[in-house]
């Protein structure tokens, strides 16, 4: 086999996988990545997983089959958005702000109760305050007392329970955007450890290229050394190479095996099941538009923002139900039913009742509630005031990325065709007898790094893209697009 045939096959090799970066990338470009990903690929080191972080933790499937299941970017998505912890827990919390709204819109509804009861008594009535002289019996009973009623109060005005039941409204519509986000969240990390994964893949395929390369270079240093034409120093170097690149290639190995333990963790594959991963990503076109227009998209339909928003106003309800403490309520309370010595003798009453409440002396707990109150308050806005400086940030950053992923990729993508030109040439003049193989070891290292460069370059680009969709908030909805729809 000729030197030039190892160094096409090595080109196919790397050329096939890069191709699926920006098939990947295309379909990433609404899907963004999490913080810290773009600063793993420089390096090809990769993050270790978080234990403290739901996002990089799934709800596995129970048993593992015994086929290799193939998973496209669609599928290990859908599967996330089902199985990781992410999305489950903030699915929880949508549930616990529904009930606290619940609970609170009950405080505003009214309360009926009914009851059934049937005693025997005896009774003292000089205790009671009827003092009927000596010739009246002052002990009456015992005897029976049958009471059946239904008990009902309502609320007519209560501030504090209106300013309460409004605060757990806007508390359940954080919720659910909440919940959004962390459905954007799940689409993000999935598509990002998908990426990384295929990436390391394209590594290893290229490092083993690598080792082919050196394998042929170094059997050809032996041949030369035995026709005398090179010196035996050229054969050691050679096999240092070649050894250099093998050590290269089982870290490269490795480090994709462990990238796809990580994405099947996110997915919630069954413990120890096997699968494999494919390239068959649709295109999609990257989003045209201005930085104008991409702030006011991201402010208009980003969850956490949104989310950031009703925080914000439930603070407010909750501060104008503590400031309602003072004033007084208003509430009705009635009752009907029947009583008697038996249930054949008893007759029908009832009572209403209006009442009006007025706090005059709490101890101090209003003053509290209300200090308390304004602190969350200016918490919350805060809060919102800095998620809009940092989408303000996040999508002028995605732009400059944007157009520095792309000039660096047609960087990388030159660089690797001249390291390829020159490590022809020198294997040629090597070949020839014309320099030794300091010239072709330093070529061979010139391949490798920029292999690694170009594909380095791939996955900036692509996580560019996604960093422009991510600060726009609707990655779910183009996966659902583009993708093939999602649970």
């Amino acid at each position: 086999m000729t030197f030039s045939s190892f160094s096409n096959r090595r080109r196919a090799v790397i050329g096939r996988r890069a191709v699926v970066i920006p098939l990947l990338s295309a379909a990433l470009i609404t899907l963004g990545v999490p913080e810290g990903a773009a600063a793993q690929t420089r390096s090809g080191a990769l993050l270790p997983a978080q234990a403290t972080d739901p996002f990089r933790g799934g709800v596995p499937d129970l048993t593992p089959t015994a086929d290799v299941v193939t998973v496209s970017i669609a599928d290990a998505i859908r599967r996330a958005l089902t199985h990781n912890l992410g999305v489950r827990l903030a699915g929880d919390a949508v549930d616990q702000a529904r009930s606290d709204h619940a609970t609170a819109l009950a405080d505003l509804l009214p309360n009926v109760t009914g009851s059934i009861s049937e005693t025997r008594r005896k009774t003292n009535l000089e205790a009671f305050g009827f003092p009927l002289g000596p010739t009246f019996p002052r002990v009456v009973g015992p005897y029976n007392v049958f009471d059946a009623r239904v008990f009902a109060s309502q609320s007519l005005l209560d501030l504090v329970a209106i300013n309460d039941m409004r605060a757990e409204s806007h508390r359940l519509s954080a919720a659910r955007h909440s919940f959004r986000g962390a459905r954007e969240t799940v689409v993000l990390v999935t598509a990002n450890l998908y990426l990384q994964t295929l990436a390391a893949s394209a590594r290893a395929d290229s490092a083993r290229a690598q080792v082919d390369t050196a394998q042929a270079l170094y059997a050809q240093a032996q041949d030369l050394r035995q026709s005398g034409i090179v010196a035996g120093l050229d054969v050691v170097r050679a096999e240092t190479r070649l050894m250099g690149d093998r050590q290269r290639a089982i870290a490269a190995a490795n480090d994709y095996e462990k990238m796809k333990l990580q994405l099947a963790r996110v997915m919630g594959l069954a413990i120890g099941q096997e699968y494999r991963l494919t390239t068959d990503v649709p295109e999609v076109p990257v989003p045209q538009m201005t930085i104008e227009e991409a702030l006011a998209r991201a402010y208009r339909d980003r969850p956490d923002y949104l989310a950031a928003q009703e925080r914000v106003r439930a603070a407010e309800s909750a501060r104008r139900s503590a400031g309602a403490e003072y004033l007084p309520t208003v509430r009705l309370t009635a009752d009907y039913g029947t009583i008697g010595l038996e249930v054949g003798n008893a007759l029908p009453t009832f009572s209403v009742a209006g009442a009006v409440d007025v706090p005059i002396f709490r101890g101090g707990r209003t003053q509290a509630r209300v200090g308390e109150a304004d602190a969350e308050l200016r918490s919350r806005r805060a809060e919102a005031e800095d998620m809009r400086a940092a989408i303000y940030i996040d999508v002028r950053s995605a732009f400059l990325d944007l157009r520095a992923g792309e000039a660096e990729l047609a960087a990388a993508t030159r660089g690797r065709e001249l390291a390829d030109l020159q490590l022809t040439q020198s294997r040629d003049r090597f070949t020839a007898g014309v320099a030794d193989n300091v010239e072709v070891i330093q070529a061979q290292e010139a391949v490798a790094r920029a292999a690694e460069q170009f594909i380095a370059a791939q996955y900036q680009f692509s996580v560019a893209k996604a960093l422009l969709a991510r600060s726009l908030g609707a990655g779910e909805d183009a996966v659902a697009k583009y993708l093939g729809g999602l649970p």
